[in-house]
This record gives structure tokens, C-alpha cells and sequence, in this order.
């Protein structure tokens, strides 16, 4: 039965079919590779999650290598000729290499992220020479990749080289009638299939949602998809839940503050992003070993949170959600975006409007993620990075100056800003890859991650900031402000869990110790910061922000995006939300490595926190693409 079926098919068909064949299989591969990678991340899968990959694959073939399909069922004879041949191999290989590449460069890039590569990614590379600075160290990390990589591509040469047409054994029957007819059916069926079937729209990352949990999302995607389906393709879509009247009520980003008058008139302000530390290495919120001796000090005297929130898991997307209230809700962060040109009320744009001076201090190569042209947007007067420091005897090699140098530094040149001042501390030696100096290896902690070592030395080198700081005579005249930028990459199941790997320390300090000095057990976001602060410096204004002051009346919230998935959290509950559907809904407070979803039994507080995400929803698409962001 099965010659006689070889024997009935054209031989340029069986020879597509077997290099697809070999090409789902290579597909399949780096899908196993990529999650074994990341094994945490996804700790619930089930076959039909690799039913659906292949189907995305399946997909990918059909949009990437069409060129490829129509050369292959081109008549017998003519695919005799060396240039068809060779048009052939280029639109085969090409592709097919890419596909593996990217997918391999995700199985690495994955855990820092936790979402497929989108076309952000050319962003990112073309933001400063981060890449070129750090290629060194992702080669030395993870050269098994690269193995996998040339092993694949020579197994897949001699593959192609067996299943041409001249080495298969007893062609078919190829009459040019057959041929047409193949031609006729196989290459329609292949656009269908790149269309992703007969939907009233073609297939796209978020319907990856249809048929898995969103949090295996990136599991049944591949990477080559989401690259190529985000290209050209507009950051926002608008949304129409609710008329005009009816969305200001739900949600209204446009803001008054509240002067506390708890601090004194003109008092400056130190905001100091760390670079990945997230909770889970935290001591005061966990009860593993700590690797942060010095801030968990800190937070004994400083007003802070329990359930502090990430907006984001990027550093790209944290300077304008801390700065400017501005979160990530779309696959591009805001800075690459098309919006980030659009006017916006900055923290440090309205300070200066009230005779603030402002800098921002980040010790990496100038240039990097873009942040000095962004900060000199959102208002900081002065940007100050590793060129300004001027002593490369400090330089990383990798990201910039070493903290230890450039936090004490930064405090010495905070002294020769005017008062009052507000400065940004961003700091970076807790970032891929790790690198900690030579006379400190035998003193940092290490633990399950090569991130504790560099988290545990980022901690030494904010001691020293503070260490310098308490010397300086504007230290007691100063509110500080403590927050990650986002939470690292993870080796735990538990923080891999979409209820835990949002989760910052965000705390309050203040040295005159007029700020209460204790726990809070709210929900606290990063987009929270600046209308908090306005109201502790005592500034009466009118202005935008996605994020509530605490102390408003507004409920204790916070959203974040990946993926096509909104996570939105409040009070004790977080909802999924995918493809304007309520997927699940957990209490966060309960930590467990396998949250229970209490849907449907609590389907109308789902319901009911689902109307206050889409009015953020759609006022966030319908500002951002109208250029709406500020009170006029």
C-alpha cells in the first residue's frame, strides 16, 4: 500500500514532504531544548500543548518558506536546472536556519524575559552597543546552544542533500498533468495553513491562548511566529468596551494630588532602581538565606510593602513606569515604541516646574537601552553614565562601571546639584552576566543562581552609596524611594508562578524618620511611585498617571502584560485576561507552586475586576495612539 501511494505521488512532492518532515522535526527539537532550558517556567504542560506547537510550526513553514514550496513543486525537468536548484537551497536554508536560530536564541533569552522574541528585538539591538558588549559573555554562558545550532545545520545539509529528487528511489509517475494538479492543490494549502485556517482573521501570537494556558504561551509559539507576526504591525489596537461617560467613571488617569505635608516643603528626592532584585532573593520577604544584608536593614527602617509590583520584566520598560507612570501594556516597550515621542507629565518634569534640579545617574556605556535620550525627554536635566565617570579602570567589560565605584560616586555628585534636587540611581552589576570582581568572589554569597553572587555584591555596593550618602548634607533633608526594576530570571518553580514573579521590595526612606516605618500588606505597583511622591513633597498639581497615589481613594491595583495576556491584580486576587476573555483567577497571597483557579465560583469578582482592566485597557491604547498623556 505505502509503495504504491510513493509510487502514485510525484517525486518533487514526496521530496517537499520529507524536508518538512525534517524541518518540523528540527522545529520540534528546539521546542523540547528550549523547554528543558526552562523547565520552571512551565510546570503544568500536557500533550496537546505539543499538538498545538506543531500546528504553530506548521504555520511558520507556510508564511516563511512559500518561496521554497512553489520552487520545489516546479515541474520535474525544470528542477534539473542548477539555478533552480539553487533558488531552491537559498529559500530553504535561509529561512529554515533562522527559525533554528531564533528559537535557540529564546531558550537563552527566555528566563530574563519570560516571552517569545517580538520585533522589539530590534530595538533592543540597535539600542546602544549593549549586544556587542555583552556577545562575549552569551557565548561563554551558553555555547551548548551554539553546538546544537551547527549540529543541527550539518544534519540538516546532508538531510536536504539525500531527499532531492535525483536520490530518491523509484520516482513516481510525474506527468506534467500531475504535476499541475499537485501544484494546484499544495500550494494553496500551504497559504491556508500560513493563514492559520479559515478564521475571519489570519492566525496571530495571542491565539496561542485558544488552545493552552497563558502562561504556556511561549511553549507552543515559536520564536520565528512572534518575530514575524509583530513586524510592521501597530503597537495598539483601540478598544471600544465602554462610552466616553462610562470610562471616566471606570477609570480616569487624569489625577490632582494631595499634599500630605508629612515632609517639609522642597524636600529632595532619590529614586534608586536596583537591578533585578526581586523578592525572591530578598530576606525580608522570604526565609531562605538572604542575599541582601544591607537593604533588609534598610526596609526595617522604611516604609514598604508587602505585595510590591513589577509593571514589567524588562529594565527597558522600568525608567518610564517609574518615572512617568507609564507601564508596558503592548509587546513593545514603551521607550522602542511608536509612542515614545508623545508628550508626557514626568516625575521630574513637574518637579522642575517647582524649582527642582534633576539628574539620572546609570553607570552603564552612554547609549544603553536609549536611556539618556529618554531621560533627557522625560525632564532630567543632566544624564550621567560611564563616560562622564571617566575611569574605565572600573569598566565591567560587560554593562559599565562596577557598582561599588559608581554608587559612592554618584552620592559625592549629587552634593554639586542644587537643592532641591531629584536624582535617579539606576544601578546594573546584578544584570546578566553576573560579573562580580575578582577580590569579592570569596566573600559574596552564592546560591541556587549566578545571580546571587551579583545580587549579593549590588547589595555591598548600595551600602556603600548610603555608606557615602550619610556624610553628605543634604542625606537627612532627602525622601529615597527603593524599587527593582523588575524581577530577575529564576530557578524556581515558585517564582516562575505568574502570582509571584511580579514581586519587588518598593519602599519609602526617609532619615528624619518622619515617614512611618513598617510593613504594609497592600498591593503597591511601580506606576504607584509618582503620584505618591508629589504627594509627600507637598506638590499641588494636575497630572497624568496610570498609577494611584497610596493615599487615595483609588483600589490598591496593579497590571501588567506579556504576551497577549494581561495579569491585574487586586486586593488579594489576580485575573487572567486573554483575548477579552477571563481566563483564571487566583489569590496571590496564597504561595503555592500550583494556585488553585477559584474560577467559576468566584465568576462574578472576576467579572467585576474584568470591567476596571478594560477601562485601563482601552483609556491605555486610546491615549497612547492619540497622544493624550498629559492634562492640558
Amino acid at each position: 500500500m505505502l509503495k504504491k501511494l510513493r509510487h502514485a505521488l510525484p517525486v518533487t512532492l514526496r521530496s517537499l514532504f520529507l524536508r518538512i518532515a525534517i524541518l518540523l522535526l528540527l522545529m520540534t527539537i528546539t521546542r523540547i531544548v528550549f523547554y528543558f532550558f526552562n523547565l520552571d517556567s512551565f510546570a503544568h504542560v500536557q500533550f496537546t500543548d505539543w499538538l498545538a506547537g506543531i500546528w504553530f510550526d506548521l504555520s511558520t513553514i507556510g508564511l516563511l518558506l512559500m518561496p521554497f514550496i512553489v520552487f520545489s513543486l516546479l515541474p520535474e525537468k525544470w528542477q534539473r536546472n542548477w539555478i533552480i536548484r539553487s533558488l531552491q537551497a537559498l529559500t530553504f536554508f535561509i529561512p529554515v536556519l533562522l527559525i533554528v536560530a531564533l528559537n535557540l536564541m529564546d531558550t537563552a533569552y527566555y528566563n530574563f524575559t519570560l516571552k517569545r522574541s517580538t520585533a522589539d528585538l530590534f530595538a533592543i539591538v540597535s539600542a546602544g552597543n549593549d549586544i556587542g558588549q555583552l556577545l562575549g559573555s552569551f557565548i561563554s554562558d551558553y555555547w551548548m546552544l551554539i553546538l546544537i545550532f551547527l549540529v543541527g545545520a550539518w544534519l540538516l545539509v546532508r538531510y536536504y542533500n539525500r531527499t532531492s529528487i535525483r536520490k530518491l528511489k523509484n520516482p513516481g509517475n510525474s506527468s506534467p498533468r500531475k504535476e499541475l494538479i499537485v501544484f494546484l492543490v499544495i500550494v494553496p494549502l500551504f497559504l491556508l495553513v500560513g493563514r492559520g485556517g479559515f478564521g475571519l482573521r489570519p492566525i496571530s501570537s495571542i491565539d496561542a491562548t485558544l488552545y493552552t494556558q497563558p502562561e504556556n504561551s511561549a511553549l507552543v509559539l515559536n520564536s520565528a511566529f512572534t518575530l514575524l507576526k509583530s513586524i510592521g504591525k501597530d503597537d495598539l489596537v483601540e478598544h471600544h468596551y465602554y462610552p466616553e461617560n462610562v470610562l471616566d467613571k471606570l477609570f480616569n488617569p487624569k489625577r490632582t494630588s494631595h499634599p500630605q505635608h508629612i515632609l517639609p516643603d522642597g524636600t529632595n528626592v532619590m529614586i534608586i532602581m536596583l537591578e533585578s532584585f526581586g523578592n525572591e532573593w530578598v530576606g525580608q520577604f522570604n526565609n531562605s538565606v538572604s542575599y541582601t544584608p544591607f537593604l533588609d536593614s534598610l526596609l526595617d527602617k522604611s516604609w514598604y510593602f508587602e505585595y510590591g509590583i513589577s509593571n514589567g520584566k524588562k529594565s527597558i520598560e522600568a525608567v518610564p513606569t517609574i518615572s512617568a507612570s507609564i507601564p508596558t501594556l503592548m509587546d513593545n516597550p514603551y521607550i522602542s515604541s511608536a509612542y515614545c515621542n508623545n508628550q508626557v507629565q514626568s516625575l521630574p518634569n513637574i518637579l522642575i516646574k517647582h524649582g527642582y534640579s534633576t539628574a539620572f545617574y546609570h553607570g552603564a556605556t552612554n547609549g544603553s537601552m536609549r536611556f539618556n535620550s529618554f531621560a533627557s525627554q522625560l525632564g532630567y536635566q543632566e544624564y550621567i553614565g560611564r563616560f562622564e565617570y571617566n575611569n574605565d579602570k572600573h569598566f565591567d567589560k560587560t554593562w559599565g562601571i562596577l557598582d561599588e565605584y559608581f554608587n559612592p560616586w554618584t552620592a559625592k555628585q549629587i552634593t554639586k546639584m542644587k537643592a532641591p534636587f531629584m536624582a535617579n540611581l539606576f544601578t546594573l552589576s546584578s544584570h546578566h552576566p553576573y560579573f562580580v570582581p575578582k577580590e569579592w568572589r570569596s566573600k559574596v554569597k552564592k546560591g541556587p543562581h549566578p545571580i546571587c553572587k551579583s545580587i549579593h555584591y549590588g547589595d555591598i555596593s548600595l551600602g556603600k552609596f548610603f555608606e557615602q550618602a550619610k556624610k553628605e548634607p543634604w542625606f537627612k533633608k532627602t525622601l529615597f524611594v527603593l524599587v527593582a526594576d523588575h524581577t530577575p530570571s529564576s530557578n524556581s518553580e515558585l517564582y516562575n508562578q505568574r502570582t509571584e514573579m511580579y514581586r519587588i521590595p518598593i519602599a519609602f526612606y526617609d532619615p528624619s524618620g518622619k515617614l512611618p516605618r513598617r510593613r504594609e500588606k497592600v498591593i503597591f505597583q511601580q506606576i504607584d511611585i509618582m503620584p505618591t511622591v508629589l504627594d509627600l513633597v507637598n506638590i499641588q498639581t494636575d497630572y497624568y498617571s496610570f498609577g494611584n497615589s497610596y493615599f487615595s481613594k483609588d483600589p490598591r491595583e496593579a497590571v501588567t502584560y506579556l504576551e497577549g495576556s494581561y495579569y491585574y491584580f487586586q486586593n488579594n486576587k489576580l485575573l487572567v485576561y486573554s483575548n477579552d476573555e477571563i481566563k483564571s483567577l487566583f489569590d496571590f497571597t496564597i504561595r503555592t507552586k500550583n494556585p488553585k483557579n477559584l474560577l467559576p465560583a468566584k465568576n462574578a469578582e472576576a467579572e467585576k475586576m474584568a470591567k476596571r482592566l478594560k477601562a485601563i485597557i482601552q483609556r491605555y491604547n486610546h491615549d497612547l495612539i492619540h497622544n493624550q498623556t498629559i492634562v492640558r
